[in-house]
């Protein structure tokens, strides 16, 4: 047995990310599955398993369709890939708005069957009262502002947010309501950047922008989007590489030495073994 120590490392908790607040700034993506967190965990302090994956992974043209069965699933996987992000899992449309009960036996199933240390919920008015509820019965909560994906029949469109009076108030009161009810980070997407500025400024949580500005105490993208893995991306995103275009060389490559016998050569083929000599 070797007498060197391995290494322990340990997941960034809850009140770490809190006390982040005003500064080093939160690195937050989104991961799906085990091999992609395993490279990203090294780099970021949150992996958000976001029921974005509906789009990213699955085809769907919103997230209404993402299941909690959907969730647990990628959520586990994320878990296996990660050893030291803290990992936060959103939880789907449908599983907390019919009342703080039905989120709680939701939330702490997502908790128990993923290991993960955190749920996200979208801040509709009604739901500071379900965030209170489950803080208070130990589940931590990651909030959500602005624009709002699990709201697209509603909204009828995924558009900024925030830039009329009317609506900037409303989105500011939900941010307060948010961090009072106990959420211990708030998600703010989709706003203008006196918007999100203004709500960083006025809460005490740690505030984590996508499409909202440096104004944020954070941020996070959805990752097939900042990899380059669509034609199209929001304003908001940075391209930081064209995994588009490189899967697409590298398996026009494969297609093309398949259909030449180039692949697979010697090297990459097993031979039966020789007998041994007598």
């Amino acid at each position: 047995m070797s007498s060197q120590k391995q290494e322990v490392v340990k997941r960034i908790t809850v009140p770490e990310i809190t006390a982040r607040k005003g500064g080093e700034p939160i690195v937050m993506l989104t991961a799906y599955d085990a091999p992609t967190a395993a490279i990203m965990d090294p780099h970021c302090d949150v992996l958000l398993v976001g029921d974005s994956l509906g789009m990213a992974v699955h085809g769907m043209t919103s997230t209404v369709g993402v299941t909690l069965e959907m969730m647990i699933l990628h959520g586990q996987a994320v878990m296996r890939g990660s050893k030291r992000a803290l990992v936060v899992i959103d939880m789907p449309f449908g599983s907390y708005e019919a009342g703080v009960e039905q989120a709680y036996a939701n939330a702490v199933r997502i908790l128990k069957e993923t290991g993960a240390q955190a749920v996200k919920v979208e801040s509709g008015p009604e739901v500071p009262a379900t965030i209170e509820y489950l803080v208070k019965r130990g589940v931590p909560v990651m909030g959500h502002v602005g624009l709002l994906p699990q709201s697209i029949n509603i909204d009828g469109s995924f558009k900024a947010k925030g830039r009329e009076a009317a609506e900037h108030a409303r989105i500011l009161q939900s941010a307060h309501d948010t961090a009072d009810a106990g959420a211990f980070s708030v998600v703010i997407e989709g706003v203008a950047e006196g918007l999100a500025r203004e709500i960083t400024e006025a809460i005490a949580r740690p505030t984590i922008g996508i499409g909202a500005s440096a104004a944020c105490d954070g941020q996070v993208l959805v990752t097939p989007d900042m990899l380059g893995m669509f034609d199209w991306t929001p304003k908001f995103v940075r391209k930081y590489a064209d995994l588009r275009a490189e899967i697409g060389r590298a398996v026009e490559t494969y297609a093309a030495d398949v259909r030449a016998r180039r692949f697979p050569a010697e090297v990459e083929t097993y031979f039966s073994k020789k007998s041994a000599l007598p």
